[in-house]
């Protein structure tokens, strides 16, 4: 079954304060986050299935990478990251979706983990155990294993952070493109996740990458640390 790769770049990321989109910032290495995420994707996949959802300023990222596909998210300054994973899931080709959120710094080691899950066709989010961040998506798992809650919010019994890394299986993807649909504008998409779980019973694994660093940039220090780590 073929993978879609979807790549969320439509927000404003009016938290780390550029004139440009978030996923343009570029690294201490030269490689804007955006090209580095390219990079590695395409040395695992096939270029042609990677599509990015654009919408603040979008022709500077049509430019930056035009050798990939597009999805225009023109609600993109009124709506979340629901909305962006909505349109992906609307548009793109059968078969799974990967998607990650366009400020996403990442290990390329990764990627190896996610393949053998991917090729058996089941959902998950990767999750990183050592850190729970006040700031970060939170997660918890039911009593067979699978997520729970997924929020910012969760509390109580959080085991560790979703880090923007996802995957939805060809079976799961109808279900999850209807409760998107159902999600406020200002929803991250995790919403639609958690009522997938809530109403349809979807089940979606906790994919544990901790060994694999992973920083979302949604701050100046986070920008830091990507370069210190990376």
């Amino acid at each position: 079954m073929a993978n879609n790769i979807v790549i969320l770049a439509a927000g404003v990321g009016s938290r780390l304060g550029r004139p440009h989109p978030k996923s343009l910032t570029p690294l201490n290495s030269g490689e804007t986050i955006l090209h580095r995420s390219l990079r590695m994707l395409t040395s695992r996949f096939n270029r042609h299935s990677i599509h990015l959802v654009v919408g603040f300023k979008k022709e500077m990222i049509m430019e930056a990478v035009p050798d990939v596909g597009f999805m225009y998210n023109q609600a993109y300054g009124d709506t979340n990251t629901s909305k962006s994973l909505l349109k992906a899931l609307q548009i793109a080709g059968p078969g799974g979706v990967l998607w990650l959120n366009g400020d996403v710094v990442f290990n390329e080691g990764i990627l190896d983990e996610l393949l053998p899950h991917m090729a058996m066709d089941r959902s998950f989010v990767c999750v990183n155990t050592a850190s729970v961040a006040e700031e970060e998506v939170k997660y918890t798992l039911d009593t067979e294993g699978y997520i729970n809650q997924l929020s910012k919010t969760v509390v109580d019994g959080a085991l560790g952070e979703a880090v923007g890394i996802n995957f939805i299986s060809s079976g799961d993807r109808a279900l999850l493109t209807k409760r998107l649909e159902e999600c406020e504008e200002q929803d991250y998409f995790e919403r639609g996740i958690e009522l997938a779980i809530e109403k349809d019973g979807l089940r979606i694994e906790a994919l544990d990458i901790s060994a694999h660093p992973v920083i979302e940039v949604d701050f100046a220090e986070d920008l830091a640390r990507a370069n210190d780590t990376f």
